[in-house]
């Protein structure tokens, strides 16, 4: 399944994506579930599956134009929301960091995120606000010491996302979480696919970031490091991840911040990350607002 979330008049609705329209399953059924996240957490993505299957059949008066709905991020509140970087050797190579041995892991806020078409904030104390696109995982399912044999069970779906990165702030220390978690500077969504529609790992796909319609990045998730599973392995030999928990996978090489002279999002910017067979996430970038 192809699924967003959408605000309406009556609160938060789940669509169903089909051929570049949304149909929105509360309409079809008005006892269908409102938060994507929750029906992963109850284990009734196959319960969504007959309402969709039903959607699918009903008439056209339930399907809304994709680019009229106000968005959600497709995992409302995810408990943890922990990212990779350097997880592509050729950004590797364009920064001051070496290869690690191990997955470069550090976290995210929500607060820190927006959803598709919301703005993502340049902040007035930093001009080096950083592209990130990356591939977005959720977790489906209660995991510790998971293996390489079962670490895929874990995963729900998958999303678009945008780490983006205030760089100056990133570099203040040797821990990055100030420059990842400012207010509203990344975003994640619009569509959560079901694993069960892509590639095992979501391997193969193309990953591009576009700003202002040039493409500014453009890889493969086969170019990972550090693919899903052996992700996944790693993180849960510490960390218990619960269903709704969000995984960042990393970004690859053509950042704003290797580039001569550095390429920073400005107020006014349009950016969009693109990733093969599960869609595209846009927002304009505006200046923040001194209160």
């Amino acid at each position: 399944m192809r699924l967003v979330s959408f605000n309406d008049v009556d609160g938060s609705r789940i669509g169903l994506v089909v051929n570049n329209k949304v149909i929105d399953l509360t309409s079809v059924n008005a006892d269908a579930p409102r938060d994507i996240q929750q029906v992963i957490a109850k284990g009734e993505l196959p319960a969504l599956q007959e309402i969709a299957i039903e959607a699918v059949a009903a008439n056209q008066l339930h399907h809304r134009p994709f680019h009229d709905l106000d968005f959600n991020m497709p995992i409302a509140a995810p408990g943890k929301i922990l990212c990779l970087g350097l997880n592509y050797m050729e950004h590797v190579d364009e920064g001051i960091f070496e290869k690690q041995a191990f997955p470069t892991i550090f976290l995210r806020t929500i607060p820190s995120m927006v959803p598709h078409n919301k703005n993502i904030i340049r902040p007035l104390n930093s001009n080096s606000l950083d592209f990130e696109a990356e591939l977005a995982l959720v977790i489906g399912s209660r995991s510790r010491h998971l293996t390489s044999e079962n670490a895929l069970d874990s995963v729900a779906g998958y999303s678009c996302s945008n780490d983006g990165s205030v760089r100056e702030y990133q570099r203040h220390t040797i821990q990055w979480t100030m420059g990842k978690n400012f207010d509203s500077t990344g975003s994640i969504g619009p569509i959560f696919v079901t694993s069960d529609e892509l590639p095992e790992g979501a391997k193969g796909l193309k990953i591009e970031c576009r700003l202002n319609d040039k493409t500014v990045q453009s890889s493969n998730t086969d170019m990972m490091m550090f693919p899903v599973v052996e992700t996944l392995v790693y993180l849960t030999e510490g960390i218990t991840l619960e269903p709704g928990d969000i995984v960042l996978m990393g970004t690859p090489s053509g950042v704003g911040h290797a580039r001569k002279p550095p390429l920073w999002m400005q107020d006014g910017d349009v950016v969009e990350v693109e990733i093969e067979n599960i869609g595209l996430l846009r927002n304009p970038i505006a200046n923040e607002i001194a209160e």
